[in-house]
């Protein structure tokens, strides 16, 4: 029955393909191609006016290969000439298959194993059409295996990143453009590559610019890295020095998610400094994020020292104002610290820290400290107010979902001390130290 409605759903869209405008762009070729090739295949469909029409997509994708775009758009344009070389043993597609993914390959996949949009779901969706193609060049003899050991060598350290950037409950950090639903989950990845005889390599996180802090309870995903690629940083957002935290394999500080490519004012907030949880200055972004995949002004980040349980960087984003931005992140005697400091002309400007929670995390602010479910504590020192407000996270497109965040004002300097919760420490005090509000706001 599944086979006789995609079968339909082909041959449906074939009649209406000229009127389908978006349809004749190189990148649905390219998906489209790979997805029509592994159903045929599968189901050993031999089907005259399909072919035909497939065939033309590839000429049509072979003349129109995206290099105005390059990153994943050239890679996925590579993966799907290789698909059709090998479905009509075509040597012109696999000649321009195989120098693309060589060249892509070798660029966009970092010393650690990330793929260097930085986006955990990109990454996810590149390391699967690696290992289909494996699956491909494995199971077919019409080419030697040239190519196989690059694929292989790619997929095992892009296995490897995957493993350390990823939480102990298999949840990818949505850091930068990504989503819930769209690629391949990470356990889902490991078990294919074992089924294709692949091994994780051991990586340490290094110049993709995300560091992780764990111990038993705490996993923290800090971002120490750069706008990226800079020749195309299309899925990055303004987020310079931002963390998120999962606490006993559940999600308590989280990135806010995208929710839409559309060019809207949904989009530039999803991207904006506010909807991450690191500082403004002014209220205004640490790179400017513009027209839906664009960004100007960027901020750089330095490292200026790191050890095995902690690093500390800055960023330049708010040169303007003759100001830098610099954060550390570290364990202390069982206890995860954010230190912010604002050097330059800190009492010329307005900086806030943001904080994002889980909507099934329901903060409480009493004087200085905030209580997380009756199990934690967040502790900050030097905010001289705090504003708790709602926000709506993106739970996957055009998906969201009234959550909680807090805004903190700093002058020059602030701590934040994530612990463990006592819960006889607890008290109502007599008043408060700090301005408390509750608003509702976007984010």
């Amino acid at each position: 029955m599944k086979k006789q409605e995609n079968l339909r759903l082909i041959r449906d869209y074939i009649s209406f393909a000229d009127a389908l405008q978006d349809g004749l762009e190189p990148y649905p070729i390219s998906l489209r191609g790979i997805n029509w090739i592994k159903f045929l295949a599968e189901n050993k469909i031999q089907d005259e006016e399909i072919n035909t029409f497939l065939y033309r997509d590839y000429l049509r994708l072979y003349d129109s290969l995206e290099y105005h775009l390059l990153a994943n758009h050239l890679l996925e344009n590579g993966f799907s000439l290789l698909f059709g070389s090998y479905y009509f043993k075509d040597d012109r597609l696999y000649h321009k298959a195989r120098k693309i993914l060589k060249k892509e390959l070798e660029e966009q996949v970092l010393k650690d194993g990330a793929h260097y949009e930085l986006s955990p779901m990109y990454h996810q969706i590149i390391l699967h059409r690696i290992l289909d193609s494996i699956y491909l060049v494995q199971h077919n003899s019409w080419k030697d295996r040239e190519l196989l050991s690059l694929l292989k060598g790619k997929a095992e350290v892009m296995l490897g990143w995957l493993n350390e950037i990823s939480f102990s409950n298999g949840d990818i950090p949505k850091l930068n453009d990504a989503a819930k639903g769209i690629a391949p989950g990470t356990n889902e990845l490991i078990g294919y590559a074992k089924r294709l005889g692949l091994a994780s390599r051991k990586v340490k996180l290094s110049d993709s610019g995300y560091r992780k802090f764990s111990n038993h309870d705490f996993e923290i995903i800090a971002d120490v890295g750069q706008i990226a690629p800079y020749y195309q940083p299309g899925h990055s957002h303004a987020d310079s020095l931002q963390f998120v935290f999962n606490y006993k394999n559940r999600p308590i500080i989280v990135d806010t998610g995208i929710s839409t490519y559309e060019k809207n004012e949904r989009r530039q907030l999803e991207r904006s400094t506010a909807a991450h949880n690191t500082v403004t200055i002014n209220d205004l972004n640490s790179s400017n994020v513009w027209g839906g995949f664009r960004v100007a002004e960027r901020a750089k980040v330095s490292i200026i020292k790191e050890t095995e349980n902690g690093i500390e960087a800055s960023h330049n984003g708010y040169r303007k104002f003759g100001v830098i931005h610099k954060r550390s992140f570290g364990f202390t005697s069982g206890e995860f610290r954010i230190e912010d400091r604002i050097e330059g002309k800190a009492n010329k400007i307005i900086a806030e820290g943001h904080l994002h929670f889980h909507p099934d995390v329901q903060p409480e602010v009493i004087e200085n400290r905030i209580i997380i479910n009756d199990i934690l504590e967040l502790q900050i020192s030097g905010a001289t107010e705090m504003h708790l407000k709602e926000y709506q996270l993106a739970v996957g497109f055009n998906k969201l979902q009234p959550a909680k965040k807090i805004i903190y004002r700093i002058q020059d300097r602030a701590e934040i001390v994530i612990r463990p919760l006592v819960l006889d420490t607890i008290s109502t005090p007599a008043s408060t130290v700090v301005e408390i509000t509750r608003t509702d706001a976007s984010c």
